[in-house]
Parts: C-alpha cells; sequence; structure tokens
C-alpha cells in the first residue's frame, strides 16, 4: 500500500484549525514519509480557477523536487444539486468542474480524482436523485478517460454511502474509470461488518481515507424527570489508533481481496488536542507510524 496526506488536514477548514499554503503542505508530507498528497482541489489549496500552466508546471515541478506522488485531486461534487431548479443547469457545471480536474490532475502527474455523488433533498424522489447522480458520474467518467483519470466515488455522508448502496450505484454507473474510494468511517458508524465490507468493496477499491474516532455519550436534562435522555453521541477525531474504528482489520481485509492502492490520511473535523500546527503535525506522524507497525506499508 502507498500513503498519503490529504491536504484538507492544513487548510483551516474547522474552527481553529491552522491553514497553511498547498506548497508547505507538500513539504509536509516528503518530512513525514508519505509516499504522496491528496490534494483538496478547491480554495484554498487547487481550485482549476486559479492554475494557469505556468501554475501547474510549477506544482509539478514542486512534488517532484520533494519526491512526492499526486495521489489524488479530491473534488466537491453534489450532483444532487439543483434538483429543485431544474431551469439552472447545476449538473452541467458540475460536470464542468469534474472535467476540470480531470484534466488538473493530468497536468499534475497524476491519475485519479475524488467524488461525492449527491446530497438527497427532502420532498424530492429517491429514485430520482439516484439516477441524476448516476447519469452525471457516468458523463463526467467518460470525460476523465480523455485524460487517462479514474474517478473514485466515496462514500461520505451522501447518497450510496452504504456499502451495499455504493455496490449497487457503481455498477449502473459501469465505467471502467469509475472506482470506490471506500472508506471504513461511515460502515463504522452504520454498525456495518467492517470486514465483510471490506472484502465486497475491495476488488472496487482504489483509494482509501482514514480517520480514527472516538464515541463521547451525550444527554439531555429533563427538569419533569429530574432524569437525562440520551442524545446520538459526540463523534470526534483522535490519532490513528485511539479510537474505536479497527483500522487494523478493515485494511488487512482490504489487502485481503486485492486492495493494493493509496491509504490516505485526514484531519478534516475538530481534533482532540486543537488544530495548532503542532497538533496537526504529531497526528499525522502518528499515522504514518501506525501504518509502518501494522505492517502495511515497509
Amino acid at each position: 500500500m502507498r500513503t498519503a496526506l490529504h491536504t484538507v488536514s492544513y487548510a483551516g477548514v474547522w474552527p481553529g484549525q491552522v491553514a497553511l499554503p498547498l506548497a508547505r503542505v507538500i513539504e509536509k508530507a516528503a518530512e513525514f514519509g508519505f509516499d504522496g498528497v491528496m490534494v483538496m482541489a478547491k480554495r484554498p489549496h487547487a481550485s482549476p480557477l486559479d492554475l494557469d500552466a505556468a501554475e501547474r508546471r510549477r506544482l509539478r515541478d514542486l512534488l517532484e523536487t520533494h519526491g512526492i506522488e499526486m495521489a489524488c485531486l479530491a473534488g466537491y461534487t453534489d450532483f444532487c444539486g439543483g434538483v429543485e431548479r431544474p431551469d439552472v443547469p447545476f449538473r452541467e457545471m458540475q460536470i464542468l468542474y469534474v472535467t476540470e480536474l480531470a484534466r488538473l490532475a493530468h497536468d499534475l502527474g497524476g491519475s485519479r480524482v475524488r467524488l461525492f455523488t449527491g446530497f438527497p433533498r427532502e420532498g424530492i424522489s429517491y429514485d430520482l436523485q439516484w439516477n441524476r447522480c448516476v447519469q452525471a458520474i457516468k458523463e463526467c467518467a467518460r470525460r476523465a478517460a480523455d485524460y487517462g483519470v479514474t474517478l473514485g466515488v466515496q462514500n461520505h455522508h451522501d447518497l450510496a454511502a452504504h456499502y451495499e448502496s455504493l455496490c449497487d450505484f457503481l455498477a449502473e454507473v459501469d465505467e471502467p474509470n469509475c472506482k470506490a474510494m471506500f472508506d471504513a468511517w461511515a460502515p463504522a458508524l452504520q454498525g456495518c461488518d467492517l470486514v465483510v465490507a471490506a472484502r465486497r468493496l475491495a476488488p472496487l477499491t482504489v483509494q482509501t481515507t482514514v480517520a480514527d474516532y472516538v464515541r463521547r455519550p451525550r444527554f439531555r436534562y429533563l427538569p419533569s424527570l429530574v432524569n437525562y435522555e440520551r442524545e446520538l453521541d459526540l463523534v470526534r477525531a483522535v490519532p490513528m489508533g485511539e479510537g474505536f474504528i479497527d483500522y487494523a482489520a478493515f485494511l488487512g481485509a482490504l489487502r485481503e481481496g486485492g486492495f493494493d492502492g493509496t491509504v490516505a490520511y485526514e484531519m478534516c473535523s475538530p481534533l482532540q488536542g486543537g488544530g495548532s500546527e503542532a497538533n496537526l503535525d504529531r497526528c499525522a506522524r502518528r499515522f504514518c507510524d501506525w501504518m509502518r507497525e501494522h505492517g502495511f506499508v515497509a
């Protein structure tokens, strides 16, 4: 397996998180021993709007200088967007965005772009939204193929997040360069068997992104009963190996199923210890150590 640092980890996307320029994150990835970077494909890191030909050459040279791979461009899509306003071509805008990401990935020496499906809108047919996402990603895949790029659908908090639904979704897209970027986070929270899920998705998976979490119980006080009512747990990010997600079993099952792709590490939600540069560095280094300790990388 190969490792990558997701640059969103240093993008200031959650309160208190330090924001660093992309070049500095690439330097850190090399310093910590990562094989590559998963680059956030929006501002402040890598929006196609901001990277002309000269900037793309400069960024590619920087990656080569540090011996760092362009593992993946992380796209941010919602193909359910605009379903309630069919007069506005939201889907076409996003297909254009993904096409430009494929071009950018190619220019930077990479060959993968991460996508989300869509975030369903209430009151609108689920099947309509599902089909909208399938057709859009099918077109994206065909356009990305012109640049030798593979699209990876990540199971996040959107449509087809359950592992069986993700299998169904990819089967309907049915394009050779549309694969899974299957993560353990969603099935762990959904109560799925991680080993079963990983074995099922392993043949389709080209990358997985990891982050570990702990559960913190939450209660609401009811004065009339002089008691507490249980609410959903808070989930808080912690260093790799300190949370409830059994990544040793998950990655082991992926490997047994034939996966030999990239394992990306991200810190994109409030993290135990805060968002200082020192704490983020500590957690990024811990991930690399954990991967070596468990025999997933040399």
